[in-house]
């Protein structure tokens, strides 16, 4: 089983892009990349279609969902080169910056599509 599942929006083309930077870096294969445009409906539990293309998500191996900010701190603390990154957003106030910003692009990224 893989250490996160990412839930990402596969029609959005900066998502996209950014995915595809990470899924070429090293520690990519301990992760289920799912693109939420071209999967079913069974997303598991707490987590419909809808809310998954709203944001990125990851579920951990334990189950725990995650979204926003924190789903890319869990995922940067487990790839080489960007682990320091990921453990910098769990110190305050560094996440709460992180998730204001990642709340700006959500806004900004209706722009795009």
């Amino acid at each position: 089983m893989a250490d996160l599942q990412v839930y990402f929006d596969g029609g959005c083309p900066v998502c996209s892009r950014e995915i595809a930077f990470y899924r070429a870096r090293p520690g990519a294969e301990r992760f289920d990349w799912v693109d939420v445009t071209r999967a079913d409906s069974a997303l598991g539990p707490g987590l419909t279609p809808q809310l998954a293309l709203a944001r990125m998500h990851v579920r951990t191996s334990a189950g725990v969902l995650l979204s926003g900010a924190e789903a890319f701190a869990a995922m940067w603390r487990l790839m080489p080169g960007l682990k320091w990154l990921g453990w910098l957003l769990v110190m305050p106030p560094f996440g709460m910056i992180a998730e204001w910003g990642y709340r700006l692009f959500l806004v900004s990224r209706k722009l795009w599509r």
